[in-house]
């Protein structure tokens, strides 16, 4: 009998992903069918890779949002993509690394006074965007789509209900909190009329996804290796949570190696198709944990059901009727969200910010990412989070750890 709820189950723990999955691709310019598609055949190739032994499921990476609006404005979302499956192999890379050499090495590479500004940039860097959508205009600013009284309104019971739906719900609710944001933003939206729902009218029922072709451009690339260090931390936090959760070993069993391989390969396929870069979710390890649900199959299931809904053409349609106000409303959550992560980095691992080594590597990062220093000869330049993150690794490797050093390594 329990085999078959499995579907069913597995249905369930897309609906708790599913606001953070379709947002990311809304925020960030792509298709939501195709990330939709992607999350799925990411999953799968994360199972195969892992032998479907870890009950996880791979979707629209957050810490990406930030930096493909950037290089979609500036170079394209094709040379994005290419941007973004380079940042894929240094997952692969990391993961044959652990495989050769242990995890230690790791957290050397990447201390906690390396990772958390950068975390912080990646946080911070848009956070005008957000304000201006949630005031009812474009992202720049310049063009006013929605009366700013009327936006703001929609934008801050959409964020009210988010924070409300995070702190004070309980059970399943209480893992889909941006899910909830939008459905009221958008209901409050219906009643001022502001939705047009043409697209919807126009789409049929069953489509193809909008995949897109990458194409590699040295500067993307550039701008996007560095963009990799977070998500790959995270992937570290999450696979300990997950294995505290079912009682389960997973670095040793399948190995730290195999999943960030499994999450570099997804996030390969994802690029290669125009999908956002998957990592592993957060919400739905908190299902899993409400729901005592560790089989890994369900997670295969949850991968169908997205494949699945990703052909619905009228659902990518709908999704992209949200107002610019809810999405603005969402957006500053989600990026004080991220910064949050990355001050908790600093403060969870005690880096010492008395100590003048890690003062300067903190300050400088945070000053030419926030600041938008950008270094260049002729056509090479490397600017915002490829810098502050380079900048960042150099001064950690070149500048002298102090005799009373504290731990400052990534838990």
């Amino acid at each position: 009998m329990n085999r078959l709820f499995i579907p069913l189950q597995g249905a369930q723990m897309l609906f708790v992903a599913f606001g953070a999955l379709v947002l990311m691709p809304l925020l960030s310019g792509l298709d939501t069918s195709v990330a939709l598609f992607t999350a799925g055949f990411g999953t799968l190739l994360f199972q195969i890779i892992t032998k479907r032994q870890v009950p996880i499921f791979l979707a629209s990476s957050f810490a990406f949002i930030a930096p493909i609006m950037y290089g979609v404005q500036t170079w394209g979302i094709p040379a994005t993509m290419g941007g973004l499956m380079v940042a894929g192999f240094v997952y692969v890379i990391l993961g044959a690394l652990v495989k050769i050499k242990g995890s230690g090495f790791i957290h050397r590479l990447l201390p906690a006074v390396v990772v958390g500004p950068v975390i912080i940039i990646i946080g911070l860097g848009l956070a005008p965007m957000a304000v201006n959508m949630a005031l009812g205009k474009t992202g720049d600013g310049n063009i006013v789509l929605v009366d700013p009284n009327i936006a703001l309104f929609i934008a801050l019971m959409s964020l009210g209900t988010t924070v409300c739906i995070a702190v004070f719900a309980k059970g399943v609710l209480k893992v889909m909190p941006i899910l909830v944001g939008i459905l009221v933003g958008y209901g409050l939206s219906l009643l001022f009329g502001i939705v047009d729902f043409t697209p919807v009218a126009q789409a049929s029922w069953i489509a193809i996804p909008n995949f897109t072709a990458p194409e590699f451009h040295w500067q993307a690339i550039l701008f996007m290796i560095p963009v990799a260090i977070a998500p790959a931390v995270e992937h570290i936090g999450d696979l300990m949570a997950i294995s505290n959760v079912t009682g389960k070993d997973y670095f040793k069993k399948p190995g730290l190696h195999r999943t960030l391989t499994g999450d570099g390969i997804a996030t390969i396929a994802a690029s290669a198709l125009g999908g956002p870069p998957n990592t592993t979710y957060s919400e739905v390890t908190g299902a899993v944990t409400l729901t005592k649900n560790f089989d890994p199959r369900i997670m295969t299931w949850t991968a169908i059901t997205a494949i699945t809904l990703a052909f619905v053409g009228k659902l990518g349609a709908l999704m992209q009727t949200i107002p610019l106000p809810v999405m603005g409303g969402i957006m500053c959550l989600l990026f004080g969200s991220i910064a949050a992560v990355g001050l908790n980095t600093l403060i969870r691992n005690q880096v010492d910010l008395n100590e003048p080594r890690n003062l300067s590597i903190v300050g400088v990062t945070l000053v030419f990412g926030i600041g938008g220093m950008a270094f260049g000869i002729g056509e090479f330049s490397l600017t915002g989070i490829s810098l502050c993150g380079l900048v960042a690794i150099v001064m950690n490797l070149i500048l002298p750890m102090p005799k009373s050093d504290n731990d400052t390594s990534v838990d």
